[in-house]
């Protein structure tokens, strides 16, 4: 922001009275109070992974929302097909104990964050209640992971999803009805370790991505997708919506990974533009379906539907995967732009989907320090509450025509605020300083 006259000066410091007035205490109520309308889903960002400090924050803005106002859904950044052991485990008690369920529960490794812990503890904790009764169906907590199989490094097979969605349709509709017996399937899929092949990633030409047996499963995992469509009357009379759901994930996954892996084994500039796009479709396609969910599970619990506020399902991932603008990253054959899970879920929803960005000041073990004062962080930096929450437009309509400067990171695992986003944000918060989990 230009301060090198008085004329800037006076601004400044004009444009940081403001800002001050304009913070708040971070809660539900507050975020809540931010948007233009009540959402299907909150969608809450984070610009850095690993760090308890925001975890912690984020599960106690998904308590709030729970006791306050009715959420009944958690979706975070992780696999979608371990998240089901988590759900299971959160709803019923299933799978072992919290130890094993978040090894084998949740990706990236995130299973061992005491805030992850604490959250799915909490969750179960919450489900079964102090009398040990356990609250009705249409009560419970549910969880969700909403990214594909995948890592920065691998994609996982397509064996689990394709076989679950086979084995669910054989047996509850005509056997003349499928498209392949479960044998045909194995023996197409082949070796796991030739669609997990971490090399694949830096060479092309190692993935199987593209070959005449990836070729036929593509076109029998869309034949099984469609027969479990066509097959909708039926399946809703025989089997819960959550076994139908289930289904659903298991076919969405099913053939978004042959996508990922065919793309995998592309050899075209459009490479990693293609993959990033379709990891960021399959999440918006899971986001989607969360709220669905969510909004059946209501309506099938309400007396008068028309009568009740509907409740939001709560959704927490990075920035980059929940904002509404393209998203960008540097690789090393240069940058590459795609359009984000919230840029596809907020074009579906509208304003039924909120975004609320968070940006931080430091992160001092991670070589972050002391945001530069002309940046967006180093204006919020001078905030005294912390952490807070701002009304993003009202922010980028006071800030407009001073533009604060977009911050540089020292470290790739921390993606400042571009200022220019501020408008399409429903809401921001600000953290001061992130301390070491």
């Amino acid at each position: 922001m230009a301060t090198d006259t008085a004329a800037g000066i006076t601004a400044s410091h004009f444009t940081a009275a403001r800002i001050k007035d304009m913070a708040r205490p971070v809660d539900a109520s507050a975020l809540m109070r931010l948007l233009p309308a009540r959402p299907r889903l909150l969608a809450l960002g984070e610009p850095t992974h690993r760090e308890d400090a925001l975890l912690d924050l984020r599960n106690d803005l998904f308590r709030q929302l729970v006791e306050q106002e009715g959420c009944r859904t958690i979706a975070i950044e992780s696999d979608c097909m371990k998240g089901l052991l988590v759900d299971d485990y959160v709803t019923e008690g299933k799978g072992g104990t919290l130890d094993e369920v978040l090894e084998r529960g949740i990706s990236h490794d995130w299973g061992s964050s005491p805030a992850n812990r604490e959250l799915i503890r909490w969750m179960r904790a919450y489900n079964v209640r102090a009398d040990n009764d356990g609250r009705p169906a249409s009560d419970r907590l549910r969880f969700a992971g909403f990214d594909g199989p995948l890592e920065i490094t691998h994609a996982a097979s397509p064996r689990q999803a394709l076989t679950a969605l086979h084995r669910y349709l054989a047996a509850r509709v005509d056997a003349d009805l499928l498209p392949c017996t479960a044998d045909v399937l194995d023996r197409l899929l082949g070796a796991d370790e030739q669609w997990t092949n971490p090399a694949a990633m830096m060479d092309p030409v190692q993935s199987a991505g593209q070959s005449a047996e990836a070729g036929r499963l593509r076109l029998l995992a869309d034949d099984l997708v469609a027969l479990l469509d066509e097959q909708t009357p039926h399946l809703l009379a025989t089997t819960s919506r959550q076994e139908l759901d289930r289904a659903r994930l298991y076919g969405r996954t099913a053939t978004g990974l042959l996508r990922y892996h065919h793309w995998m084994a592309d050899t075209s500039p459009a490479r990693m533009a293609r993959l990033l796009g379709v990891r960021d479709q399959m999440m918006a396609h899971n986001l989607i379906a969360v709220a669905e969910a969510a909004e059946a599970a209501e309506a099938a619990e309400a007396a008068e539907p028309a009568e009740r506020a509907p409740a939001p399902a709560f959704v927490h991932a990075h920035n980059s995967h929940l904002q509404r603008e393209k998203s960008t990253m540097q690789m090393w054959r240069g940058p590459v732009e795609w359009w984000s899970a919230g840029s596809l879920v907020s074009a579906r929803l509208g304003e039924e989907y909120a975004f609320v960005a968070t940006a931080l000041g430091t992160i001092r073990h991670q070589g972050v320090d002391t945001p530069p004062p002309d940046t967006l962080e180093g204006l919020l930096y001078e905030l005294p509450q912390d952490p807070c929450a701002i009304d993003a437009p009202r922010l980028a309509a006071a800030l407009a025509g001073t533009l604060p400067a977009l911050r540089v990171s020292p470290w790739f695992g921390y993606a400042p605020l571009d200022p220019a986003h501020l408008a399409d944000c429903d809401g921001l918060v600000f953290v001061k300083d992130v301390p070491r989990s």
